[in-house]
């Protein structure tokens, strides 16, 4: 990997990350148009911590008060009923199914989920999926409505992120919006939701950076640091902007996507497993 794959690759990482359109599927399909190598799910997970650090950024005094709140109810049982303390154990037990299941399919996620097939599928299927969702959405309840059941609801959605085309976002806020969460609410929780299941898949990931076939480590870093600064600009636009429009323009956007990708696979331009190792 050079360094103008680098940039390119970051670029696309920090502007797609947090849209519901699925970074990791247009980080797959740049790379296979331009005739590279497919970066890999390492290189996807490195880079995501420098998105996620622009979360924790932008998110810090959210942050910072739901740590401190849960902190203070594992010692004071007072605290133990504060909407932040009960918001940071839901993100404990929305970040579990992501786990097991990221650990279960490692395999699968680095060979069968990189088919440019299933890409293309699951950006069309799961672009309609946020367009019946956002439609049937009554957009009436708050964070402060969170409990276990849709915590965990919130997880299994986000683990649907595993398979390129999903959406880490998309997923969650497409579940959010079906249980009657506000896009802003179901938006927020969709980015403190990833933190932990995103920074653990990246450590974990970092150790196999310029390994093997995996992207070399100065280059992923140019990349990492690219996506944050992008990343960081994304999310304050993505917050106003769901507080006004649904989420038709991605659905659009998504399903021509989808619908394109298809074709090139289908016509030969592209082999559905361009660029794998």
């Amino acid at each position: 990997m050079g360094w103008v794959e680098a940039v390119v690759l970051g670029l696309v990482q920090g502007l797609t990350e947090f849209l519901p359109v699925s970074s990791s599927a247009h980080v797959r399909i740049v790379a296979a148009l331009a005739g590279w190598a497919d970066p890999g799910a390492a290189f996807t997970a490195v880079t995501q911590l420098g998105t996620e650090s622009a979360v924790l950024l932008y998110f810090r005094r959210d942050i910072g008060r739901v740590v401190r709140m849960w902190t203070l109810s594992l010692f004071r049982a007072e605290y133990r009923k504060d909407p932040d303390a009960r918001l940071g154990w839901y993100v404990i037990l929305g970040t579990i199914p992501i786990a097991v299941l990221g650990v279960l399919l490692q395999d699968t996620i680095e060979t069968v989920f990189r088919d440019l097939r299933l890409t293309a599928a699951m950006l069309v299927g799961f672009g309609l999926v946020l367009a019946f969702a956002d439609h049937a959405a009554t957009n009436q309840r708050s964070l402060a409505e969170l409990r276990p059941r849709t915590a965990v609801v919130f997880g299994f959605a986000q683990s649907l992120a595993l398979i390129p085309g999903v959406s880490r976002s998309g997923g969650t806020i497409a579940a959010g919006l079906l249980m009657d969460f506000r896009r802003e609410a179901a938006t927020r929780y969709s980015f403190l939701l990833a933190i932990p299941a995103v920074l653990a898949s990246g450590l974990l990931e970092l150790t196999k950076i310029g390994e093997g076939h995996a992207a070399p480590v100065a280059p992923t870093a140019i990349a990492t640091v690219v996506a944050f600064g992008v990343g960081y600009a994304v999310i304050a636009w993505l917050m106003r902007y769901v507080t006004t429009h649904r989420f038709t323009v991605f659905v659009v956007y998504r399903v021509l996507a989808g619908l394109v990708l298809f074709g090139l696979v289908t016509a030969g331009v592209l082999d559905p497993t361009a660029g794998a190792a």
